[in-house]
């Protein structure tokens, strides 16, 4: 597969066929290419085997569950597609344990086409985006925007494509406090998430960079946004 199609090559990854189809059809008139797969397994080995713009993901799939595909997507293949993932349930922890195996977005069922046409735009948008080479750095956290290798105290550290975005946000400000508005625009644009995707991202991010270290540098300023800083060096206000 090449990724030549104007738009966009997506693989749509549901068990549902009725579904699928009309996914499939709508995003063709859309301008994409579009590739299918019926269930987690099939679905697993396309995503390794080719070169996607976005993977949109099922949930509940027969074979292997989304959350595993994207597990080993990210864990064993190494692959950092987007993944955009579909289900049925509208809990915070449902989409926590979601974005924590490494999807990038999620849209709840049922949902309107147009709406995940402006999610697969957005996610292609920012992947493709050039950024200049440089190296950040924050303590003894480190991140290089050409190789995409984030590391902390001398420890590699494997994040999302959107998890990698929001970092690169929050060093090139640091230590300023950047406004969750201003995050949000600068990942999704005009199509803004609702309130738990930013906050479990965070959560994500936070439990990568942080959780495993002494020191913290993800801060949340009450009121005003988020920032990474070292506060040993940085006034707290």
């Amino acid at each position: 597969m090449r990724r030549d199609d104007p738009a966009g090559l997506i693989l749509v990854v549901e068990d549902n066929r009725n579904l699928s189809e009309m996914m499939g059809e709508y995003l063709e008139t859309r301008g994409f290419g579009v590739d299918y797969a019926g269930d987690g397994h099939d679905g697993y080995r396309l995503a390794v085997d080719n070169s996607y713009d976005v993977i949109v993901l099922d949930l509940m799939l027969p074979r292997m569950d989304g959350i595993e595909v994207c597990r080993r997507l990210r864990n064993e293949a190494k692959k950092s597609t987007p993944v955009l993932m579909l289900t049925a349930r509208d809990t915070l922890q449902d989409k926590v344990v979601g974005l924590d195996a490494g999807a990038d977005d999620y849209l709840v069922k049922p949902f309107a086409i147009q709406e995940l046409e402006a999610r697969l735009r957005a996610l292609i948008r920012r992947d493709r985006r050039q950024v200049s080479a440089e190296v950040l750095k924050v303590d003894d956290l480190i991140l290089d925007t050409a190789s995409l290798r984030v590391t902390r105290g001398g420890k590699e550290i494997q994040l999302s494509p959107i998890g990698l975005r929001l970092l690169t946000i929050l060093m090139r400000e640091s230590p300023r406090v950047v406004t969750r508005r201003d995050i949000e625009r600068e990942i999704w644009g005009d199509g803004l998430p609702d309130s738990d995707t930013l906050r479990s991202h965070l959560y994500n991010l936070r439990k990568a960079i942080d959780r495993p270290f002494q020191k913290p540098l993800l801060h949340t300023v009450q009121t005003a946004g988020y920032r990474i800083a070292d506060l040993d060096t940085v006034p707290v206000a």
